[in-house]
């Protein structure tokens, strides 16, 4: 029992002696918006045959899928997020025989597919649009 009391007294001299400057504490050194990048577009793209249309399932800003049932093609949609990077998933069905599928950000591709297939299937997708 001693000697935990002894070897207890010796750290605490210890830290007081070579810990006496406490350390820097960064907190509310942050700012309130710490996201500071531009807002940018994602747009996804389906396309196919004249006159076909396509079920078609997409992750949103939020990371939220979204579901089109019957889309006329073709079909497209504007992101805005102000978002660092987006992770940009479609995946659509057709009733053609042919379908392409495109993801672009601030109108660069990030990732484009076609197939020509009987009820052709398609997916696009990125890790950072």
């Amino acid at each position: 029992m001693i000697v935990l009391v002894v070897s207890g007294f010796a750290v605490w001299r210890l830290r007081n002696m070579f810990a006496a400057d406490p350390l820097p504490v960064y907190t509310g050194s942050a700012t309130e918006d710490s996201n500071t990048s531009d807002p940018k577009i994602v747009r996804y793209e389906v396309w196919g045959e004249p006159g076909a249309v396509a079920d078609i399932n997409y992750v949103d800003a939020e990371g939220d899928p979204n579901q089109i049932v019957g889309a006329a093609l073709p079909w497209s949609i504007d992101i805005e997020t102000d978002a660092v990077a987006m992770g940009g998933n479609i995946v659509a069905q057709g009733n053609g025989n042919f379908i392409g599928c495109r993801i672009t950000a601030d109108g660069e591709v990030k990732d484009e597919r076609t197939i020509n297939n009987v009820s052709a299937y398609i997916y696009c997708f990125t890790k950072a649009a």
